[in-house]
């Protein structure tokens, strides 16, 4: 019974929808409503009804439309402004021990890292990257941040034989 509802009211709904440029979607998603529903169906008046259920199914896919659009035009906007802010960048003649210390963090730091550094996002923005939540990003940044401190540190004193009275000594002297 429910497959001769649906069969012969595949033409109204086609009628009905046929104009739309998403047409297909839409037919496929009214069908899976009406077959989801089958016991809601009104066997009186089945096509009111899925007139109804098409109409629902066509304002969700133009909702859906809009926020894709909306979300092109907020990325390209916004590639368009990275683009035109200068990156900073570690060059290591100007800061070797910062170098040594990202490339000491294991690649899940380093990523976090950067997306903090380089990109500038907040916790809650870096968050939403990489699927958790900004707790465990402010701690997991917390703790990278250490780890450098700690490498930067490290490696400072590994030099300090090296220098004397605030400046360095040639080794070659």
């Amino acid at each position: 019974m429910g497959s001769t509802i649906v069969s012969s009211h595949i033409g109204s709904v086609d009628q009905k929808i046929l104009w739309e440029a998403l047409w297909v979607r839409v037919r496929i998603e009214t069908l899976l409503v009406i077959w989801r529903r089958l016991d809601d169906v009104p066997l009186d008046d089945v096509r009111p009804w899925s007139y109804g259920v098409a109409k629902r199914c066509l304002a969700n896919q133009r909702r859906g439309n809009m926020r894709r659009l909306r979300l092109v035009s907020r990325v390209s906007t916004t590639a368009a402004t990275n683009a035109q802010r200068e990156e900073p960048s570690v060059d290591d003649s100007d800061h070797p021990e910062l170098s040594i210390a990202v490339a000491e963090l294991d690649e899940s730091d380093r990523e976090l890292v950067r997306l903090w550094a380089w990109e500038q996002l907040q916790p809650r923005e870096i968050a939403l990257v990489l699927d958790t939540t900004a707790n465990a990003v402010s701690l997991r940044l917390s703790r990278a941040k250490k780890k450098l401190a700690m490498s930067i540190e490290r490696q400072n004193r590994e030099r300090a034989g090296h220098v004397v009275f605030g400046h360095r000594k040639e080794i070659g002297s």
